[in-house]
């Protein structure tokens, strides 16, 4: 048998404070104007003092699992940059809280790209048959790291969770992932960061400088990796696939910029108009970005079964990744 991965649930969760790009203006030096041309985002979710990355996880992951139909996997893979703790890690407290104690659950830690990576490491253990079903999250609470005098990171970047059920299948079968593409680029490190709190500050002997806690980005350096990975990472895996940029029905790719997904589509060879887009409601997302816009794209009957969907990341690291997969039937209600 072909054995694959076959998406077979979608759920997210957002937080329900949402904050206007008017409520940022009021202490920051920017305008909703100036928000809405650089960015796209209108709007995003934080979440509450006493809300954490698995809370939200969790929420997500409940409802990933009732769309598929069945209420456990055999493992679970949380995509975060913000876990609960720096140790240990956050799934295996998102599976006890989803009633599955005893089954495997490990973080992945990509950034933006993480989700992918994730749906890469869940495909494997499938075909490994290690597991016949894998539940993949990506979530975040990204709104801890940001320095809230910061305009450049505190417009960008919101909270959420989205996530998939993956189940063993055939290739052939609607919902079946891949190929996938992954990549990454360790020179690029300083570009994306939160500088203190690792082992390499805290072994330096020098006290973190005020600042050196929060999210910091090289926004133009990133902008332009950004661009150039995705549409690399895009081109090489529908070669793999044996797909051309006319087969695509849709690009769901990680909502960073509206304008990076643009030149994103442009360089694939893509009208815009087959890209989903939900940065205006939610913004950047890091590692729940792809599986938000996934779960909100289905729910609107924008995704319909039998189309072609095409995914792809960037993140800190560098790192960047891709794949592909025919949606397939799932529940809407």
């Amino acid at each position: 048998m072909n054995r694959a991965a076959v998406m077979a649930g979608v759920g997210s969760c957002l937080p329900s404070r949402v904050v206007s790009n008017d409520e940022l203006a009021t202490r920051l030096d920017t305008s909703d104007a100036w928000i809405r041309s650089r960015t796209g985002i209108e709007q995003r979710h934080f979440a509450a003092p006493g809300t954490a990355t698995s809370d939200l996880a969790v929420g997500a992951g409940a409802k990933a699992l009732k769309s598929s139909g069945e209420p456990t996997v055999d493992a679970v893979i949380v995509a975060t940059t913000t876990p609960d703790r720096p140790c240990p890690a956050t799934a295996p407290v998102v599976a006890a809280r989803l009633g599955m104690t005893g089954t495997a659950a490990y973080d992945v830690s990509a950034v933006c790209t993480g989700f992918v990576y994730g749906l890469a490491t869940a495909a494997g253990l499938i075909l490994a048959e290690v597991a016949d079903r894998v539940l993949v999250i990506g979530a975040e609470t990204f709104s801890t790291l940001l320095d809230p005098d910061d305009r450049s990171t505190s417009v960008i970047f919101g909270d959420g969770a989205g996530a998939v059920v993956l189940r063993s299948g055939t290739g052939t079968e609607p919902g079946a992932l891949g190929p996938f593409d992954l990549g990454s680029d360790g020179e690029g490190e300083a570009l994306i960061t939160v500088p203190a709190g690792g082992s390499r500050q805290r072994l330096s002997g020098v006290a973190p400088r005020p600042g050196e806690a929060y999210f910091a980005m090289s926004g133009k350096d990133v902008f332009r990796h950004a661009v150039r990975r995705m549409t690399g990472s895009a081109k090489a895996v529908l070669d793999r696939a044996g797909w051309n940029a006319g087969d695509v029905d849709h690009l769901v790719s990680h909502q960073a910029n509206l304008r990076i997904t643009h030149h994103v589509a442009e360089g694939i060879g893509l009208p815009r108009e087959r890209c989903f887009n939900n940065i205006a409601e939610v913004g950047n997302t890091a590692a729940a970005s792809i599986p938000l816009a996934l779960d909100q794209a289905h729910t609107r009957g924008v995704l319909r079964p039998a189309q072609r969907v095409l995914l792809t990341a960037f993140g800190g690291g560098l790192t960047w990744g891709s794949t592909v997969l025919t949606w397939p039937q799932l529940d809407r209600s």
